[in-house]
């Protein structure tokens, strides 16, 4: 008898194990490719010409430069004169040409690096968001630099690592990929006339989102400042994240004029910040909206 159960125990533990392995392989490693729900009727932006992102492990947020074009109908052959266009102004910590200016800046913060990149933009269409490998999945991964090369992107950084979780709402440039809201969990949405808005899910669904506008919405959080004011606790933190991190955040200070933020962490010259430390140096910065994205344990 004490056999029987010393041996239902040691099967118990196995099954137990390989469990929890798989758990973890299917959280972390396993890639499964998504199909795109289809789009409602209704949404104004299903259909309105605005592409569809490139890849991005946590989607990377991204300003990405386009040249207008001018259709056969609005033109003839004696409208051929074209302006010149001017070429970007590049240094190693700014750009600049008649659509995008961004200029990065390096400070120290509670013992650590922070990095600033203050972009002001002519037209909310130069901030985009991008897939991983263009496809919409779980644990899809690639480096952001491999994508920011991939789209043409001037500047990119880390998004929400949707792949990561099986709810929280996915729309990027205009398409819904997942409706499924997370409980307890603020989002960021990012508006087609570049306004940003920090929101809790459970307070407006996705079709509503889309509805009112929005044509970016990440789900990471949690939100930092809105309003000009900070909304993240002193002490609170992400999932199994430590109280000091390496972080990356996107902040907007006023119309069409953005941050994104990174910071080091975990190092001998570097402790990382909290979320409430970080929402304090973005105040400083000025933000006025100001939301947490993948960073912290990942």
């Amino acid at each position: 008898m004490k056999v029987k159960k010393h041996l239902f125990a040691v099967i118990f533990c196995i099954v137990l194990i390989l469990f929890t392995v798989y758990v973890a392989l299917d959280t972390f490693v396993i890639v499964r490719v998504y199909d795109t729900p289809a789009q409602p009727e209704t949404s104004p932006l299903s259909t309105n010409g605005v592409e569809t992102g490139t890849g991005k492990e946590t989607e990377t947020v991204n300003a990405q430069t386009e040249k207008a074009e001018t259709t056969a109908e609005e033109t003839t052959e004696s409208e051929t004169e074209t302006e010149e266009e001017t070429q970007p102004v590049i240094t190693d910590k700014s750009y600049e040409d008649d659509n995008i200016k961004i200029t990065i800046g390096t400070y120290r913060y509670y013992d650590t690096t922070v990095y600033v990149a203050d972009i002001v933009l002519s037209s909310p269409e130069y901030l985009k968001t991008a897939l991983a490998k263009n496809t919409y999945g779980k644990n899809v991964a690639a480096k952001t630099s491999v994508t920011a090369e991939e789209v043409g992107a001037i500047l990119a950084i880390n998004g929400d690592y949707y792949g990561a979780r099986e709810s929280g709402y996915v729309i990027r440039n205009g398409v819904l990929y997942r409706n499924r809201s997370r409980t307890n969990t603020d989002i960021i949405a990012i508006y087609e006339d570049g306004d940003m808005k920090v929101l809790e899910s459970k307070d407006i669904s996705a079709e509503q989102l889309l509805a009112d506008g929005a044509v970016n919405v990440l789900s990471f959080g949690p939100g930092l400042i809105s309003d000009g004011e900070i909304i993240v606790s002193d002490g609170y933190e992400v999932g199994v994240a430590m109280a000091s991190n390496p972080r990356t955040a996107i902040g907007m200070i006023d119309e069409l004029h953005y941050v994104f933020i990174v910071s080091d962490g975990r190092t001998n010259e570097n402790r990382g910040l909290s979320l409430y430390e970080l929402s304090c140096f973005m105040q400083d910065y000025g933000v006025t909206v100001a939301y947490n994205l993948d960073g912290g344990g990942s």
